[in-house]
C-alpha cells in the first residue's frame, strides 16, 4: 500500500515549552484533586492507608511530569507536520494513534487564528481550519506565519469555491 509523504512543514520549536506549561499546569490541578481531599482526610483521621494513597499519587505525579514534560514533547514535535497546496491543507499529527487529515479547500468555510496567553507569551499562535465536518487546528506557529497561513488558506477557499 502507498503512503503519501509526511507534510513538509513543521511547528515552531517553541511549541514544545508551551505543551510543557500546559501539561504541567494540567497534571497540578488533577493531583491537587487527588491529593488535597486524602491529605485533608488523613489530617482529621490519620490512618495508615491514607498515606499511603498519598505517597501513590504523589509518585504518579512525579512519574506523569517526567513523561508528560520531557519524554512526550520532543516526541510529539517530531511528529507534528503541515503543508499548504493549492488545493489542499495537509495535517499530520499522533504519536500512537496516528492521524492524517486533508482537508479540501472547497470545503472549507472559515479560517481563524488563535492566541491565548501561554503562546502570545511565546510569541506564537494557533491557525484553525474550519469544515462542515469539524475543525483542524495548527498549534505552535510564528504570529507571522500564521496569519500568512490563514490568509493563503482563506484565499485559497475563497477560490475553490468561485471554481464551483
Amino acid at each position: 500500500m502507498f503512503m503519501r509523504d509526511l507534510p513538509a512543514n513543521q511547528l515552531n520549536p517553541k511549541i514544545k515549552n508551551v505543551w510543557r506549561i500546559n501539561d504541567a499546569i494540567w497534571l497540578t490541578v488533577v493531583f491537587l484533586c487527588c491529593f488535597v481531599p486524602f491529605a485533608i482526610a488523613a489530617a482529621v483521621e490519620p490512618e495508615g492507608w491514607m498515606f499511603v494513597v498519598l505517597a501513590a499519587v504523589a509518585a504518579l505525579y512525579v512519574a506523569g511530569m517526567v513523561v508528560w514534560l520531557v519524554v512526550l514533547p520532543p516526541i510529539r514535535f517530531m511528529r507534528w507536520r503541515y503543508e499548504l497546496s493549492d488545493d489542499y491543507l495537509d495535517i499530520a499529527r499522533g504519536i500512537i494513534w496516528r492521524k492524517r487529515f486533508v482537508i479540501p479547500f472547497i470545503r472549507v468555510q472559515n479560517t481563524d487564528t488563535r492566541q491565548g496567553p501561554i503562546l502570545r507569551a511565546f510569541g506564537l499562535a494557533s491557525v484553525t481550519v474550519a469544515t462542515a465536518a469539524g475543525e483542524h487546528e495548527i498549534p505552535g506557529l510564528d504570529s507571522g506565519t500564521a496569519e500568512q497561513l490563514r490568509d493563503k488558506a482563506a484565499e485559497l477557499a475563497r477560490l475553490a469555491q468561485e471554481d464551483v
